[in-house]
């Protein structure tokens, strides 16, 4: 069984699958291993170096700055990036669940709807928290103003979507509650992978 674990800037959602993951559940972190595709997987770096340029890579490693810079401006040159990216993460993720044990595995993502991946797992949580609890977490973490952190949550989803489009909801004000919360969606989990096996 695959259970995909978003939410966003700030919300919590790394603290909750580290949780998961001290349960001894294996995680798919969609984020780094994102950046490790466009780097290791040839035909991705194919893609992005012909839509993008050579320079979309210098000595071999993933030009991270130059590729921002023509993606973040750009919606469509964001959206054509993704399309290259988002499939070659969901293959990956396929492949690497079929190599876990356990009851379950997670993938993590921030963007698991937006991206479309919400139909290669079986339940959905989100992970949720105030938005002013959010930009301080944001702001102490990364050591960035306030104004950059409220530029990216623009560009994800509100909780309210969220909590709607998700199967179950966690929210993180305190990081005492995260525990027994996520030892009741372990509990879920693995008794309907029974279930389902």
């Amino acid at each position: 069984m695959k259970v995909g674990i978003t939410g966003g800037i700030g919300s919590g959602k790394s603290t909750v699958c580290r949780l998961f993951a001290q349960r001894g559940i294996a995680v798919y972190d969609s984020d780094r291993e994102a950046k490790r595709l466009m780097t290791e997987d040839g035909a991705l770096r194919a893609g992005i170096t012909a839509r993008f340029g050579a320079e979309s890579y210098v000595d071999g490693a993933l030009n991270r700055r130059y590729l921002a810079s023509r993606v973040f401006s750009d919606a469509q040159a964001l959206a054509d990036l993704n399309a290259l990216v988002h499939p070659a993460v969901r293959s990956d993720f396929a492949s690497w669940a079929e190599r876990q044990a356990g009851p379950y595995v997670i993938l993590e993502s921030a963007i698991l709807f937006e991206a479309g991946l919400e139909d290669a797992v079986d339940r959905t949580v989100a992970v949720l928290a105030p938005l002013e609890l959010r930009l301080s977490r944001t702001c102490r973490r990364d050591g960035c103003d306030e104004e950059a952190v409220r530029r990216r949550m623009a560009a994800q989803l509100d909780d309210d979507t969220l909590r709607d489009r998700a199967d179950y909801a966690v929210v993180n004000i305190f990081e005492s509650d995260l525990e027994p919360a996520v030892a009741e969606l372990d509990r879920r989990f693995t008794l309907e992978s029974r279930q389902r096996s």
